[in-house]
């Protein structure tokens, strides 16, 4: 049975996403590997998200994604855009049933933070 799951994104500059992830994204560095540092985790709440760097794999930075749901969109979104996120577009109700928004990290993978939209 399937318990749980870890998003990795492969990126170009480790240390600047780390940064990045940290101060833009507000997630927590969990951890470091490698010397010089190729791998590495990072946390907010419940979710764990992992950086590679490109030169440790064959897969191409800029192609990863994940969506994470939140509860809420809106306050979520301000701070990030305070923070200077690389905020994709603004949040919006769609009729799949979730309010959200796109970011990008410094190599152009994507997050979707969503909330389930409010009813009408």
């Amino acid at each position: 049975m399937m318990q749980s799951s870890t998003t990795v994104m492969t990126v170009r500059d480790i240390q600047a996403s780390l940064a990045y992830y940290r101060d833009k994204l507000g997630f927590d560095v969990a951890f470091e590997y490698g010397t010089p540092v190729f791998y590495a985790g990072l946390c907010s709440g419940k979710v764990d998200l992992h950086l590679i760097a490109a030169s440790a794999t064959p897969r191409q930075p800029g192609h990863g994604a994940m969506s994470i749901l939140v509860d809420d969109v809106d306050a979520l979104h301000a701070d990030l855009k305070t923070r200077g996120a690389k905020v994709l577009k603004e949040p919006k109700d769609y009729d799949y049933g979730l309010r959200d928004f796109d970011v990008a990290d410094l190599d152009g993978n994507v997050i979707f933070f969503g909330m389930e939209s409010k009813k009408s």
